[in-house]
């Protein structure tokens, strides 16, 4: 029985760990991704300096 007490913990943790990439892949893109990428782009093209 001590086997499934020392098995338990890192099972659960794999699991959540797994749904928790999932949900990350999931949540990935959408509308809010464009608004975030224009966001971006306009910092990144505030930040260059003119080469003269």
């Amino acid at each position: 029985m001590q086997y499934i007490e020392a098995l338990t913990p890192p099972t659960v943790m794999a699991i959540a760990f797994g749904l928790m990439i999932r949900t990350l892949f999931r949540n990935q893109g959408g509308a809010a991704a464009a608004r975030e990428d224009a966001v971006s782009d306009a910092i990144i093209s505030a930040q260059r300096v003119p080469q003269e």
